[in-house]
């Protein structure tokens, strides 16, 4: 099976050096491909100076249109899943394998989750995570532990459909019309670390919680 690992970045000068070596070190078997959007850091100059297999896209179009980007490279390229890997240094390689097994298996989309076995901590950040779980569980009838996860596998069949479809974000309302259409959801027990650099994009109470929101009304009424 020939797989591909997307890598979003926007920003990311303090770790992206890092989190492609330690994809290359750790020997998946898989290729990658760097999503530069439009940086206004050195990103784009640490990937050219270091040889890293990577597209610049000439304007920012966000977290989908990078990741889009990426899946219409692996859909060009005959690639038979895909997995959506984070560049700030919070997603391990060493999971990818278990990953891919779980494609091989007959999963249409594989979820690296936080909460298999371990249970959510209490904050407001995981509030959010456990009132969009309870959705999902309400609307489709499946328990997802951790929708927000941004470590994911699709097969060869939804990477044509996330590739050309405008509104399948990388996200938890997305994932719930997956489900509803019939999709085989997986969630394999994975460990994250704090991001190496930068800032998230969902940083900050107010941001969170409009996130949380746009993405319930998503799920609620548009799926």
């Amino acid at each position: 099976m020939r797989v591909l690992v997307i890598i979003p970045a926007y920003n990311e000068e303090e770790s992206i050096l890092q989190v492609v070596k330690n994809l290359e070190t750790a020997n998946t078997g898989c290729d990658y491909i760097v999503i530069n959007d439009c940086s206004k850091d050195s990103t784009e100059k640490i990937l050219d100076d270091n040889d890293i297999n990577h597209i610049d896209l000439p304007v920012n179009l966000g977290l989908t249109g990078a990741v889009q980007t990426g899946y219409k490279y692996a859909y060009y390229k005959g690639y038979d899943a895909a997995i959506q890997f984070d560049g700030d240094g919070q997603h391990l390689p060493e999971y990818i394998p278990e990953l891919v097994r779980e494609i091989e298996a007959g999963n249409d989309i594989v979820i690296g989750s936080r909460f298999v076995e371990e249970k959510k901590h209490h904050s407001m950040r995981m509030l959010g995570s456990r009132i969009i779980t309870a959705m999902i569980k309400l609307t489709t009838g499946v328990v997802v532990n951790d929708p927000t996860s941004g470590m994911r596998i699709i097969n060869r069949k939804l990477i044509k459909d996330y590739a050309f479809e405008m509104n399948r974000k990388p996200e938890p309302d997305t994932l719930a019309y997956q489900i509803k259409k019939g999709f085989r959801v997986k969630e394999v027990q994975v460990r994250m670390e704090e991001r190496i650099g930068g800032t998230s994009i969902y940083s900050g109470l107010g941001s969170s919680i409009k996130y949380m929101v746009k993405v319930l009304i998503t799920i609620l009424f548009f799926n």
